[in-house]
């Protein structure tokens, strides 16, 4: 006999649906599988013929033969483990096929017919539409995240049996509800510190609220000790709060990579993503033979943070180039291109030498030779594609031994929304969201500069050794400092902030050698 389910594979970050073939027929008893399969999947024969057993269901001896189309795409991961034992059934008539049609199956099997939870049953989710399904059968454990999504039904279930049983409708299966707010509540109070608890610096909090206005990237420099890391941990908290449709495309990714925190099945926090500096290439950009997420995806509508920026392998460095130009990853691979969202906001740290305290030679014992060549780690492309740079001092005694607590982020987040609700009207009906994201012609429309400031930049041009990227980003970063100042055109003041935010010219640092 014949039968077919559906099911879904997850090639990069985009679910397909698949369907699951399985024919049972008398013969030499052999169990065949094809389509593709990685070896996991491959292994599901022997799981699967193991549950099916130990839920109490006898396998005919004979020939069964299991196909997973389209062949051309490769299937991998445990999830067919649940479709593959739901088809075999079909086919030896323990399930009526017409219950079968416009369901689809996700989950591992145990080997007593127990239902595991697997990775990316959000994403499976929210394509089951496009797949013609109206209803998602997974693991109970998988059940809050699958129920993010509101156009399909999900379903939870804890064996193999308990499946069976709701589809010849001898039981029911669990269903669950999601409540957005409650999550949010919950996730802001559990994770986000709060700006209040930095003390002085306020160029850094002036800096930071900048970056945030127009997702401008930020590098901070300054000793160890000074509250770089600090800063950078609480820029979350002053991001605009994340929109529903943002939590969805955020959680999506993470369900994939399988990162989801338990218990949480929607993100409602941005994310923040700080790797160590021996991060290799592929876990940064995603990749391996057949890509997954990497951190800079993870980071995708939150902060990627990288402390002690001149650590990281300068090729794992370099990138970054491309995604905070595109705000995507495309990785080329023999199966086929994949493309990983990457709108980020990238926030670096890192000392201005080797032990951290240049340039006060009364505590640093760097040479000139030293200090360049720590510095020279970074490559002047990427240190172009920075939009802010701050220098930090050290932190006094008076300052850390002060009751007083600093602005909270609530209160900067205030400016920052409306500098945010100004850009939302500017770019309406535009392929711009923020003020980084403006290139071309929409710099000269959106960033018109008036006599007196034109000859301010190109006095600013020559002197700064500035490129034409470098001034660019003067213009991105002076127009959300005008945002924040409410101000309709960028005034001369707002261009010298900008420009005190240019990357310092490292070449000089050390001395003359």
């Amino acid at each position: 006999m014949y039968s077919a389910v559906s099911a879904a594979a997850i090639s990069g970050i985009r679910a397909s649906k698949v369907l699951v073939e399985a024919d049972v027929s008398e013969g030499f008893p052999v169990f065949s599988m094809v389509g593709f399969l990685s070896s996991e999947v491959r292994e599901a024969g022997d799981r699967v013929r193991t549950a099916i057993r130990n839920c109490g269901f006898f396998l005919p001896p004979g020939r069964i033969t299991l196909s997973l189309s389209p062949a051309d795409l490769r299937k991998e991961g445990s999830g067919f483990d649940l479709p593959i034992a739901v088809a075999i059934l079909g086919a030896m008539g323990c399930i009526p096929q017409a219950d079968l049609s416009g369901i689809l199956f996700a989950g591992e099997l145990g080997l007593k017919g127990n239902l595991v939870p697997i990775r990316g049953v959000l994403e499976i989710a929210s394509r089951a539409s496009f797949f013609n399904c109206h209803t998602v059968i997974v693991p109970e454990e998988n059940l809050k995240e699958g129920s993010v999504v509101r156009d399909v039904r999900v379903l939870g279930a804890k064996t193999l049996q308990d499946v069976v049983n709701y589809l010849s409708g001898r039981c029911a299966l669990t269903s669950s509800q999601v409540d957005p707010d409650a999550l949010r509540s919950l996730q802001e109070s559990a994770q986000i510190p709060d700006f209040s608890d930095l003390k002085g610096q306020e160029s850094l909090r002036r800096a930071a609220e900048i970056a945030v206005c127009g997702m401008h990237s930020l590098l901070i420099i300054g000793p160890p000790g000074s509250g770089k890391t600090m800063a950078a941990r609480r820029i979350p908290s002053i991001l605009p709060r994340m929109t529903l449709s943002e939590a969805l495309e955020v959680s999506r990714i993470h369900s994939v990579a399988g990162t989801l925190p338990p218990q949480t099945p929607l993100l409602m926090v941005r994310p923040f993503r700080s790797p160590h500096h021996s991060v290799t290439a592929p876990a940064l950009a995603g990749g391996g033979l057949y890509p997954r997420p990497g951190e800079i995806s993870l980071a995708h509508r939150g902060v990627l943070y990288l402390d002690e920026l001149p650590e990281f392998d300068p090729s794992v460095l370099e990138i970054l180039r491309q995604p905070m130009e595109e705000g995507v990853i495309r990785l080329s691979r023999r199966g086929g291109t994949y493309e990983f969202p990457a709108r980020f906001m990238l926030v670096a740290s890192m000392n201005p030498c080797k032990c951290g305290y240049y340039p006060n030679r009364r505590i640093c014992r760097c040479s000139p030779q030293e200090v360049r060549r720590y510095l020279n780690r970074l490559s002047r492309p990427l240190l172009d594609r920075i939009d802010l740079t701050t220098e930090v001092g050290e932190m006094t005694f008076d300052t850390l031994s002060s009751l007083k607590k600093g602005e909270s982020s609530g209160d900067i987040r205030a400016r920052v929304e409306a500098a945010r609700d100004i850009q939302k009207r500017r770019y309406e009906g535009t392929p711009f969201q923020f003020n980084r994201d403006l290139s071309g012609d929409a710099l000269k429309t959106y960033c018109r500069l008036g006599q007196t400031q034109s000859a301010l930049m190109k006095k600013a041009f020559l002197k700064m050794n500035l490129t034409g990227r470098s001034y660019d980003r003067v213009l991105k970063t002076a127009r959300s400092i005008a945002d924040l100042d409410g101000s309709d055109q960028i005034e001369d003041e707002h261009l010298q902030e900008a420009l005190r935010y240019r990357a310092p010219d490292f070449s000089y640092w050390g001395g003359e050698l």
